[in-house]
């Protein structure tokens, strides 16, 4: 009935050729909608908080509120998990208090400086037992504190992921082969296209090593069209292809980050209720229809694009 480190899931989903899904939070239901989905299909789970979350909920909430989620499901896998963490002093903090895993991303930085950094952070964290994620190359889009245009993104160099994994000793990587934060990934009329050829080099580089894709939400058209025919103006909100996640899921990549979708059907839920039920002011009653349309996500994503559905049984819970 305690937190897990993403050692051994990432194991069996790099062996299983599924992947872990690492969802988002920001309030209590949406940690409600994604555990209860995941307890339903005995799915092991990364609930992450981003610097945005920390900042909204405070970080002892946040763990609060995942705690409460293992005294409901004390079998279910979860791994609390910072995402981009800015710098040492954050992946620290998130060490400090209850994270079992963290993401230094320094991928903006020169290469030997993002070394440099992540190397500090693997060494505090490994001797507190938590496990650390970096990131080369560098995602376009918004996400939180994350604001990447176009132009300064870049894929990841297969040259370098031998020499930084050697060199830092970090437990995954977060690689850049055309993923995006936020809902609007691509231009409208673009078909948008993993750069697999990038992640078959860096496997062959690191075999048996486990792979993580950022901005990986699909931005499903059902809560686009919801939130627009309610108020809403999500104009060309287009996401990532879900075949293309899947297969990558086959492949090496052990963790999907996922967020966008999960704020689109808690904004559809609540813009619905608004909308068609206008006298309407307890909170109560629009979370609800938001939490239910962020479970409904997350159960998609675990059985018919992560492949993630039945492992938590694999898996070891103390």
């Amino acid at each position: 009935m305690s937190l897990v480190t993403t050692t051994e899931m990432f194991k069996k989903a790099y062996d299983g050729g599924y992947a872990i899904g690492a969802f988002n939070i920001n309030n209590m239901e949406i940690v409600q909608g994604i555990t209860e989905a995941a307890h339903e299909l005995n799915s092991p789970i990364v609930l992450q908080a981003s610097q945005g979350a920390r900042k909204y909920a405070n970080s002892i909430y946040l763990v609060k509120l995942v705690e409460a989620a293992l005294d409901l499901y004390p079998d279910l896998p979860i791994a609390l998990h910072l995402d981009h963490g800015a710098d040492f002093e954050v992946c620290k903090d998130c060490v400090d208090n209850g994270f079992t895993s963290v993401m230094i991303d320094c991928s903006s930085k020169p290469f030997e400086e993002n070394i440099a950094i992540t190397s500090k952070v693997v060494e505090y964290a490994h001797a507190h037992g938590v496990v650390v994620e970096a990131e080369l190359g560098t995602l376009a889009g918004i996400e939180d504190a994350v604001n990447v245009s176009a132009e300064d993104s870049s894929y990841t160099n297969p040259d370098d992921v031998e020499e930084f994994v050697s060199k830092t000793g970090v437990d995954s990587l977060a690689i850049a082969i055309g993923t995006s934060h936020g809902a609007f990934k691509f231009k409208p009329g673009t078909k948008p296209q993993l750069r697999f050829d990038i992640l078959d080099e860096v496997v062959r580089r690191l075999p048996g090593f486990p792979i993580v894709l950022h901005g990986s939400s699909s931005v499903p058209q059902e809560y686009v069209r919801i939130i627009n025919e309610n108020g809403g103006a999500l104009k060309d909100a287009i996401g990532i292809p879900e075949d293309q996640l899947r297969e990558a899921a086959r492949s090496a990549v052990c963790k999907i980050n996922i967020d966008s979708d999960l704020r689109l059907g808690m904004t559809a839920g609540v813009r619905q209720v608004f909308e068609q039920q206008k006298d309407v002011f307890d909170p109560r009653s629009y979370l609800k229809v938001g939490r239910q349309y962020v479970k409904d996500i997350v159960a998609h994503k675990i059985k018919d694009v992560l492949g993630s559905d039945g492992k938590a049984a694999d898996l070891t819970v103390r």
